[in-house]
């Protein structure tokens, strides 16, 4: 069902420019992001009936500053608890029911070579560990790995952690964030021991992707390929990397804000509004196929 109730849009605002002002990364931005909504208030620009519709038009103020395409309005059809990141927990909840925890396809393609659909999102590690594992164990055995991402998008950066840690072959720092103010930095390593068997960190990997990638499976992603351990296959990621929580401003509203950034040890940047630029580029419904030619070609040689 869809909102079409008329709703005061004045509160709505107001709360959104309260909570990007006391939790945005970017304390400057987001002065000047509060005082943009609260214009285009003033304005009546968002005189709109339904939330649906105040979610489309605040989204785009949100990100018309500096393209923050974690930085948005929500809109969800089912009204959702106004505890923070109910909305988000509900949902998420719902797909990873319908996903498999997450690993909707295991497949084992010509010459040994396995794919593992990572999908639609990393999971809560809680939640997704117990999947992810059995999922990526079955796949250790395979000559080549083709990790699909390109329906993926986000979640759980301690479960992108959890995955690169069947990949590798030792510790390795994936990440630092950087938290608003600089007030404290969390870095992420892979885990020294992981349930079940790894894949390891010799044998041919490859990760697909899509214009839809995005968040924490871009930063899967480009964690692997930084490292030098994976080869990106498809085309360049959405371009989301501030780590963010959301904040139910209505019944029908989820305001989600970034609270840090990310900072690769290898790059010494991240892919914000870049996105993952693959090392082979081609049109997402040919990632597989071109993945599978390489591998095959890379294990005969």
């Amino acid at each position: 069902m869809t909102t079409s109730t008329k709703l005061l849009p004045a509160p709505v605002i107001d709360k959104t420019a309260r909570l990007v002002t006391e939790q945005y990364v970017f304390p400057e931005i987001a002065e000047q992001v509060a005082g943009l909504l609260q214009q285009r208030l003033a304005e009546g620009a968002y005189d709109v009936d339904g939330a649906e519709e105040l979610a489309r038009l605040v989204t785009a103020d949100l990100q018309s500053v500096n393209g923050d395409r974690h930085l948005r309005l929500k809109h969800h059809a089912d009204p959702v608890s106004p505890k923070q990141g109910a909305a988000s927990l509900d949902a998420m909840r719902r797909d990873f029911d319908t996903s498999l925890g997450g690993a909707p396809r295991l497949q084992l393609l010509d010459g040994g070579i396995a794919v593992v659909e990572l999908a639609p999102m990393l999971f809560p590690l809680e939640w997704a560990a117990e999947p992810l594992s059995a999922a990526l164990t079955l796949a250790s055995r395979a000559q080549a790995l083709i990790v699909d991402l390109r329906a993926n998008r986000g979640g759980d950066p301690d479960t992108v952690a959890f995955v690169c840690s069947y990949l590798l072959d030792q510790r390795t720092h994936l990440n630092t964030m950087h938290w608003r103010n600089g007030e404290r930095s969390e870095q992420s390593w892979s885990l020294p021991h992981v349930p079940g068997a790894r894949f390891g960190g010799s044998k041919p990997l490859y990760v697909l992707t899509s214009d839809s990638t995005f968040s924490a499976a871009e930063e899967l992603a480009y964690n692997l390929q930084q490292l030098g351990r994976a080869t990106v296959v498809g085309e360049r990621t959405r371009g989301g990397a501030h780590p963010c929580k959301g904040w139910t401003v209505h019944p029908h509203l989820e305001a989600t804000i970034p609270m840090g950034r990310a900072i690769n040890p290898v790059s010494h940047t991240n892919w914000e509004g870049t996105g993952v630029q693959p090392d082979i580029p081609c049109a997402t419904t040919d990632a597989l196929d071109h993945a599978h030619a390489l591998a095959l070609t890379r294990l005969a040689d």
